[in-house]
């Protein structure tokens, strides 16, 4: 959940897309758009404390047998939160699943890992090494 959740919804219908005999399904509950209290604590493991609000979407989707899905994202974009549920739905399936987490779920963490190694990259090429500075004085 937490890859679709980070993925854009054009991403993850590119992917679903292609995929025979998806089965239909009805929403139960939304997309709705909401906020939630995100809180953090002092030093990782202190006292907690409420950081701020942040605009979350959810959605709950069945399928035609019965199974329900159910998908949170960050931000205001329904269909993502629509996908994410189908696809929480959809893995529920034994037989489904190893073909989702190919077709879907592993090009999804293979893309969301390449940004991250290539952000990181960009950061790395502006650190600074002090270490070598107060060595010159």
């Amino acid at each position: 959940m937490s890859i679709l959740a980070r993925a854009e919804a054009a991403e993850i219908a590119a992917r679903l897309d292609p995929l025979p005999g998806l089965p239909a399904h009805k929403r139960l509950r939304g997309p709705e758009t909401g906020l939630v209290m995100v809180r953090g604590r002092t030093g990782g493991d202190g006292a907690p404390f409420n950081l701020g609000e942040m605009t979350v979407t959810r959605c709950a989707v069945r399928l035609a047998d019965g199974t329900v899905g159910h998908g949170y994202v960050a931000g205001r974009d329904a269909r993502q939160a629509e996908l994410a549920a189908l696809l929480d739905a959809l893995m529920q399936d034994p037989e489904r699943r190893p073909g989702l987490e190919a077709a879907v779920i592993g090009p999804l963490e293979r893309a969301q890992a390449d940004r991250r190694a290539s952000q990181a990259r960009k950061a790395a090429a502006t650190r600074v090494e002090f270490f070598t500075m107060t060595q010159m004085r």
